[in-house]
């Protein structure tokens, strides 16, 4: 992987200037390398990564394991591309193993998701089944750590 997408996926918020002196380029060479991989697809987006415990953001989060039936010329894909495309789908996966497809979904309440799982996934024509599992708690999500590291933390020793 280049060097400069290393850094941006690492830490999107380096400034050009910030880049280019830790690449030996100049603002320029970085602002259109940027530039050149936005338009060819290759930087898709830019994301903060949010505490939301601290926010108070209490969203419900499931991740559901879908077999689907392949369809003849299409394959997997045009049935994982209609799931992908509902506004609660966060993240769509083709998986090897006992599923075939890791959907990744957000909802503001319990009913939220379980609606979305009854109601629009499960009457797909060519899904089997779903199993759902809620998201409790993040520990780390993309490779950070959610909780603040402790320190050297001994017990105390009593006499």
């Amino acid at each position: 992987m280049d060097s400069l997408l290393k850094l941006l996926h690492e830490n999107a918020a380096l400034k050009p200037a910030q880049l280019a002196a830790m690449l030996n380029l100049t603002e320029a060479e970085v602002v259109s390398k940027i530039k050149a991989y936005e338009r060819d697809h290759v930087i898709l987006g830019y994301r903060t990564l949010l505490n939301e415990e601290k926010l108070g953001v209490d969203l419900v989060r499931a991740v559901i394991e879908v077999k689907i039936t392949p369809e003849r010329e299409g394959g997997f894909n045009r049935l994982a591309d209609r799931i992908a495309r509902y506004d609660e789908v966060k993240s769509c996966y083709l998986m090897s193993g006992g599923y075939d497809l890791l959907v990744i979904v957000e909802g503001d309440n319990l009913r939220e998701v379980a609606s979305f799982v009854s109601e629009k996934l499960a009457t797909i024509q060519g899904v089997v089944s779903t199993a759902t599992h809620f998201m409790l708690k993040p520990y780390k999500e993309q490779g950070v750590l959610m909780t603040k590291e402790a320190g050297d933390e001994r017990l105390a020793v009593s006499p």
